[in-house]
């Protein structure tokens, strides 16, 4: 009898399959498909202080092996999702959560935070100091090690919960970005985001979204993220949640053995959205075929 059980950061998981911020929504729309409860967990969409409408469209585009999205963080904000998201998502969903917090300055990281780790549903905080989407936030602060740094002190100094910093793969040095933000404090790190790109309308001879540049994400990025994920892994002694392309049981393994503890899958879940179920279901065959009986014994396998 193969074991899929991890632990991430003192909560222990049934399996690492966790949907990522962004994809899943609060939970509710994929609640009518499936039971949610078959995941290891999901972090849910990125939550702000103020709600947003996100960024104009079109928004969305298509490309070989992947997508570009420039949403901008549309949400209702943290308010609507402590009194109206929690409250119907405990209907749904039996585990702790991991909340996803957005912010465009110090000071709105720290008050989403302090909110957030407040609720009893909320297991982890999920700190997106990454998104290539949004002007004047999130990516100008995972950017540079100190403002990920100055963040990840910022939100420890309210927050009780395990903090996971979400990093951006738009960088030069991975790994000084997670030792900046270990330094400060962090228990966790995510990682990737989106990649940073673009498509143009040859036709109309301008970008396709109306952003300019959106964030990549889809199985093509997932060579990108397994290797940033390995070099995290040799940078820092705290966990790592990975992401970025991961659409099967087997690529799961791939990202544990390259270092994470706990994988989450986006894309694969605007595209099929059985996807995450479908990938628990096939873990334990998947773990069989490779001679795995504990999951977690895997971490780092490859190094």
């Amino acid at each position: 009898m193969v074991n899929t059980g991890v632990t991430l950061l003192g909560i222990r998981l049934d399996n690492p399959v966790i949907p990522a911020s962004g994809t899943f929504g609060y939970g509710q729309e994929f609640a009518e498909f499936y039971d949610i409860n078959c995941l290891g967990s999901f972090s849910f969409k990125g939550t702000t202080l103020e709600p947003r409408f996100g960024n104009p469209t079109p928004r969305i585009a298509e490309c070989a092996q992947g997508m570009l999205n420039a949403v901008g963080l549309q949400n209702p904000g943290v308010e609507a999702v402590i009194h109206r998201e929690l409250p119907a998502l405990r209907k749904v969903f039996a585990k702790p959560v991991m909340a996803n917090v957005c912010g465009f300055s110090l000071e709105e990281y720290a008050r989403v935070s302090e909110l957030l780790d407040a609720q009893e549903q909320v297991g982890w905080l999920e700190i997106n100091i990454s998104c290539p989407n949004v002007h004047g936030g999130g990516l100008s602060f995972g950017s540079d090690p100190k403002a990920a740094a100055e963040v990840t002190r910022r939100v420890k100094t309210v927050t009780r919960k395990p903090v996971i910093m979400k990093l951006s793969p738009n960088v030069t040095d991975i790994g000084e970005i997670a030792r900046a933000c270990e330094d400060a404090g962090a228990d966790g790190i995510s990682l990737v985001n989106t990649l940073l790109g673009m498509r143009i309308d040859v036709r109309k001879r301008r970008p396709v979204l109306a952003n300019g540049t959106g964030g990549l994400s889809g199985p093509a990025v997932f060579p990108v993220a397994l290797r940033m994920v390995w070099q995290v892994y040799n940078a820092v002694r705290i966990p790592i949640v990975g992401m970025g392309g991961v659409e099967t049981a087997r690529d799961v393994v791939e990202m544990m053995l390259a270092g994470a503890t706990a994988v989450q899958v986006g894309a694969a879940n605007l595209v099929n959205p059985y996807a995450c179920r479908d990938i628990v279901s096939d873990l334990p065959e998947e773990m069989r075929r490779l001679g795995i009986e504990r999951l977690e014994e895997i971490i780092g396998g490859a190094h």
